[in-house]
């Protein structure tokens, strides 16, 4: 049987559609679906046993808002991704300026730098829990070896510094990830560029600012908001060095709404805090990708 033109073109229009159709469908029944169960849990009442005895209005979101821990983990929320986003990228996009520079053992460098990104980050936290730990930890006995201190230093004191602590791992971390998306946008820059720039006088700073910042921008952008995303809904760090002590002082809001389901049965509110988690989020990557288009469509 003879199939006409406009039967084929039908179905080429169709066809792409027809390949998406298998994630489109996965990714219904894994994303989807489960953020619309979340939703429909922060309206219920939720039994510890996890039985849903029917919906309850915003009576979860109250609860949550009158509590004041929940006011300051989401203190600590903003305050862990801005910093742990910020300074990650800013020393990674200063080493990928570096490794994109050719020097004897570039490679080694590149290795040693994607280590914290190839362990897991529990096996992370583990590690630098015990190297800040006051009584055994490593860096105590280094710089006691050293002769730099005349006795153990507890510096997990305050859950200010617990929480220091934490960022710095999570920037520790980080970092890798930004190095390496930057620096594929570097190597992708043509060399003539510089060379055509430095002909007409333009210093380093020059060159950074009108050619390398510009052209780096979309992997810089793409590496932004996967982390913005990545440490916002961070988990192992926090939980693995504090458990959100002392004192329900170090929670992000991961760490709070597990708490507030696995050790507290409070199904409901910690359905409650995931939605909020998530409203915030969205907002946060939303502005950061409108600015970033806004500024690529402005240059």
């Amino acid at each position: 049987m003879k199939v006409s033109s406009k039967t084929l073109q039908s179905m080429r229009k169709v066809e792409p559609y027809v390949w998406l159709l298998p994630s489109i469908l996965m990714m219904g029944v894994m994303i989807l679906i489960p953020i619309v169960t979340v939703f429909q849990s922060s309206f219920s009442e939720i039994s510890k046993a996890g039985i849903n005895r029917g919906w309850n209005g915003v009576a979860n979101y109250i609860s949550i808002f009158k509590n004041q821990t929940f006011w300051h983990t989401l203190q600590n929320t903003l305050v862990w991704t801005i910093v742990v986003v910020g300074l990650s990228t800013v020393i990674g996009f200063t080493l990928a300026m570096i490794l994109n520079v050719q020097f004897k053992g570039r490679k080694i460098a590149r290795a040693v730098i994607v280590f914290p990104w190839a362990t897991a980050l529990i096996i992370q936290a583990v590690v630098w829990k015990y190297i800040i730990s006051p009584e055994y930890g490593a860096l105590n006995t280094l710089l006691y070896n050293l002769g730099l201190i005349d006795s153990y230093v507890n510096w997990t004191a305050s859950p200010a510094a617990f929480f220091a602590w934490e960022c710095w791992v999570g920037i520790f971390v980080t970092i890798p990830f930004v190095t390496f998306c930057v620096l594929s946008g570097l190597q992708s820059i043509d060399g003539a560029l510089y060379e055509a720039a430095a002909v007409d006088g333009i210093g380093f700073w020059g060159k950074l600012f009108k050619i390398t910042l510009p052209l780096v921008m979309p992997s810089l952008s793409v590496s932004t908001v996967l982390n913005i995303i990545y440490v916002f809904n961070s988990f192992p760090i926090i939980w693995t060095i504090s458990k959100g002590d002392p004192a329900d002082q170090t929670h992000t809001l991961v760490t709070y709404l597990y708490d507030l389901s696995f050790s507290s049965g409070k199904f409901g509110e910690a359905a409650a805090v995931s939605v909020i988690g998530f409203i915030v989020l969205s907002i946060c990557a939303s502005i950061y990708m409108i600015i970033s288009l806004k500024g690529e469509q402005e240059g």
